[in-house]
Parts: C-alpha cells; sequence; structure tokens
C-alpha cells in the first residue's frame, strides 16, 4: 500500500510532455483497440456513438440544471404572478362592467334621444315597410249598430273599441273576443227619468291618455263625459250652438279640446267638470280636431279650406292652406307633423313649420263617374300610427288605402288596397300598431248624398302583421 501511495505521488506532478505522452499511450491504446474492432467490423462506427452517447449524457445535465434554476425563479416569483393575474382579472372585469354600463348608457340614450325628437315632433319611426299585406279573409265584422258608424276610438291599452253611429247609441266591444262590453242606448228626447245618452247623431268621441274619461259630442250640441270601464255617466257639456263635431283629450293630462259647426273652439277640464275658454278664427263649420301632448290642437275647417293650429296659451293661431275643396278629416302624425283629407279626394302632409302641404297626393281613391264627368272620390276618414311613417286614409270606393310617408314627410306612397265595402267614416290605429279600425256605413257621416246598400253598418278590425326580419349574416 505505501508503495503504490508513492507511486501515486510521483505520479501526480506529471505534467507537460510526460502527460502528453502518457495520453498519447492512451490513444494508441485505444487506437489499436479500434483496429481491432474494425478488423472485426464497425469498431469505427462504436466509437462514434460512444462518444456521442457521452455528450447527450452531458446536455440532459445542463438542461435539468436549467430548469431547476427555472423552477427555483418561478417559486420566487409565484407571488408576483400570481398578483399580476389577480390584477388582469379585475381589469377584464373592470371592462366589461364599462362596456355593460356604456350599452346602458346607449339604451337610456337613444331612449331620450327618441323622447326630444317626439317632443320636437321629429320622431318618425321606420314601420310601414314591414307592413304585410292584410288578408281580407282575416278582417273581422262587429255588427250591432243599426244605422251608419260615424266615430270610433280604441282604448289606450288596446282591449276595448268604442263605436257610435246614427243610431244615437255607443256600443264598447273587446277586441279579442269581438263581443259586447256595454252598450249606452238612444235617448228619448223629452222622457224624464231615463238613462243618459244621446238623442241624435253622435259626431265624434275621444278617450282620455289614461283611458279613464270617454267624451262623446252630437248634433244636439253637447258633449257627454262617461267613465271609460263602467260607462257610467258623469258629467254633460253645453255652451256650444251647433253641432259638436270634433273632440280631443290633450295626451298626459284631462284637459279637453272640442270644436262645432259654430266655427268656435272651446276647452273643457273634465277633471274638475269646468269650462276654460273659447277661440274662434274659422270662416265656416269646423269638421274635425285632433291634439297631441302639447297645449294645442289642430281644426280642418271644411269649407272654408283651412288647417289651423291653435296655440292655446298664446291664443294664437297658424293658418296652412293647400286643398281645394272641404277638408273634413285631420290627424297629427307628430308633434310637428299632421295629415288631411278633404272632398276634392286629396290627401296632404303638412309640417307646423310651413303653411303649404309638404306632399299632396291628389285623387287618392280614383275617380267615380261617366266618362268625361268624373269626380275623385271623397276622402271622408284619414288615421296615423303615432310617430311612424304609417297612414291610412279612406274613402267610398270599397277600400281603405295604406300609405308610406316618405323621408322628411314630403312623399306620400301607396302601399295597399284593402277592400271594405261602404262609406269609411272613421278609422284608428291601434297604439302598438297591431290593428286598424274601420267604421263603416251605408252613408256618409255628415249627410245622405249617397248610400250604399250592399255595405254593412259595422265595425271591422283589420289585423296587421309585421314581415319577419331577415336572420344575421352568418347565423
Amino acid at each position: 500500500m505505501l508503495a503504490t501511495g508513492a507511486a501515486r505521488k510521483r505520479g501526480k506532478p506529471a505534467s507537460g510532455a510526460g502527460a502528453g505522452a502518457g495520453a498519447g499511450k492512451r490513444r494508441r491504446k485505444g487506437d489499436s483497440f479500434g483496429d481491432k474492432g474494425k478488423s472485426k467490423g464497425g469498431g469505427k462506427m462504436n466509437e462514434e456513438i460512444s462518444s456521442d452517447s457521452e455528450s447527450e449524457s452531458l446536455a440532459p445535465r445542463r438542461t435539468e440544471e436549467e430548469e431547476e434554476e427555472e423552477l427555483e425563479e418561478t417559486a420566487q416569483e409565484k407571488k408576483l404572478r400570481l398578483a399580476k393575474v389577480y390584477l388582469e382579472q379585475l381589469r377584464q372585469q373592470e371592462e366589461e362592467k364599462a362596456e355593460a354600463r356604456e350599452f346602458e348608457e346607449d339604451q337610456v340614450a337613444g331612449r331620450l334621444k327618441e323622447d326630444v325628437l317626439e317632443q320636437r315632433g321629429r320622431l318618425q319611426k321606420s314601420v310601414a315597410k314591414e307592413i304585410q299585406a292584410p288578408d281580407p279573409a282575416d278582417i273581422r265584422i262587429l255588427r250591432g249598430h243599426q244605422l251608419s258608424i260615424t266615430c270610433l276610438v280604441v282604448t289606450p291599452d288596446d282591449l276595448a273599441i268604442f263605436s257610435a253611429a246614427k243610431d244615437c247609441t255607443i256600443i264598447k266591444w273587446s277586441v279579442e273576443s269581438g263581443r259586447k262590453l256595454h252598450v249606452i242606448p238612444r235617448a228619448k228626447k223629452g222622457a224624464e227619468g231615463q238613462p243618459p245618452g244621446h238623442s241624435t247623431h253622435v259626431l265624434c268621441m275621444a278617450i282620455s291618455s289614461d283611458g279613464k274619461y270617454l267624451a262623446s259630442g252630437d248634433r244636439s250640441k253637447l258633449i257627454l263625459i262617461w267613465e271609460a270601464q263602467s260607462c257610467q255617466h258623469l258629467y254633460t257639456f253645453t255652451g256650444h250652438r251647433d253641432a259638436v263635431s270634433g273632440l280631443a283629450f290633450r295626451r298626459g293630462t284631462h284637459q279637453l279640446y272640442s270644436t262645432s259647426h259654430d266655427r268656435s273652439v272651446k276647452v273643457w277640464n273634465v277633471a274638475e267638470n269646468s269650462y276654460v275658454e273659447t277661440l274662434f278664427g274659422h270662416q265656416d263649420a269646423v269638421a274635425a280636431l285632433d291634439a297631441l301632448s302639447r297645449e294645442c290642437c289642430v281644426t280642418a275647417g271644411g269649407r272654408d279650406g283651412t288647417v289651423r293650429v291653435w296655440k292655446i296659451p298664446e291664443e294664437s293661431q297658424l293658418v296652412f292652406y293647400g286643398h281645394q275643396g272641404s277638408i273634413d278629416s285631420i290627424q297629427l302624425i307628430n308633434e310637428e307633423h299632421m295629415v288631411s283629407g278633404a272632398d276634392d279626394g286629396s290627401v296632404a302632409l303638412w309640417g307646423l313649420s310651413k303653411k303649404r302641404p309638404l306632399a299632396l297626393q291628389r285623387e287618392a281613391h280614383g275617380l267615380r263617374g261617366e266618362p268625361g264627368l268624373e269626380q275623385p272620390f271623397w276622402v271622408s276618414a284619414v288615421a296615423a300610427l303615432l310617430n311612424t311613417d304609417l297612414v291610412a286614409t279612406g274613402s267610398h270606393n270599397n277600400s281603405v288605402r295604406l300609405w308610406q310617408c316618405g323621408e322628411g314627410f314630403r312623399q306620400l306612397d301607396l302601399l295597399y288596397d284593402i277592400p271594405l265595402v261602404g262609406f269609411i267614416n272613421s278609422l284608428k290605429f291601434s297604439s302598438a300598431g297591431d290593428f286598424l279600425v274601420a267604421g263603416v256605413g251605408q252613408e256618409h257621416r255628415l249627410g245622405r248624398w249617397w248610400r250604399i246598400k250592399e255595405a254593412r253598418n259595422s265595425v271591422c278590425i283589420i289585423p296587421l302583421r309585421r314581415a319577419p326580419r331577415p336572420p344575421a349574416a352568418g347565423s
């Protein structure tokens, strides 16, 4: 053992040439071993494989060390990494909340924008192009009046219809079932102790926007106020000197406007059962009246050929000219635009800022009579779906016509003809625009110039179906 240790000590400091010689001896020995292997075949190959395996055995050790270093680094930065992930999640949640808030704000802003446009009278929803052609087989006919229907109204909830006729009765109908809910019978003149009612032709009706009050006016100069739900009589307003031809409640209030063949416009407060004031200006019997939420109303002046806008607080009026004949019907489309019809066969669209019609459709329902002596069919009724571009007109040419108002109410395009035989004396859209109600009679509501024997004195409910919207691309 000592000898061996001494030999090791002596061999340890060996370096330089001796070390190189020793290496050379080992290399030559290896070479000779390689030659032996080579003579046996594939020895050199074996040497290359062994050297590769040695390098490969060293490489994984370096990778494992790097991985250990990475693991040690991740462990050190784990809290920081988790904190970053948590902050990223918070950021994403805040972004989602912000998007949701923006969406809600957009919806609120859109609603506010609609409200502002509605108040300014510039709201025009595009509805007419979605309406499908009504099927005549789907029209429901409600019969109960003995004489021609003169006027009708639809309750704000679209559940009931009130109709009145030349037989002096008022009938409340259920829209869903078509049955009579209540009948206000004719009152006999001079008879005492009888239920209240009308003794002459009922020419006009109006219902308050909350559905609480119903007002009806007749040829005997009276305005009767009813509780709409129970049809109980509440008040009777007197003061007009001729037939009451038009009634309208101001939306959102119980203020009532009335007009008459005595050429006046009167203002009433129904809730307080009181008269407010009277306005004058028309030069002939006033034929119709309408109002919305502003403290003003519009009237059709009949044979004086004017449409007038009455500003109640200022006690002033705006006068509009455009029709050549007697203007018998009028309705507001929004706060700034209206539609009117006349016995010269024309339908006009008006803007309150223009004294002339924005659009005028002549011979809206065609011509009648022998060749060379043709006369236009009178436009006896008009209706407009509030704040939209959809308008309906009626005459006695056996049809109700639906029209689309163009951009800015400067054009009127015919959409559909709905066959109905008789005089169309009144038209009203439901609040939701799901149906149109027509009051049909054998005679015109204001006279007996013609009589269509084959017509039925009835209330007709015309369903309005909208075309389904096309699916979005890629759905």
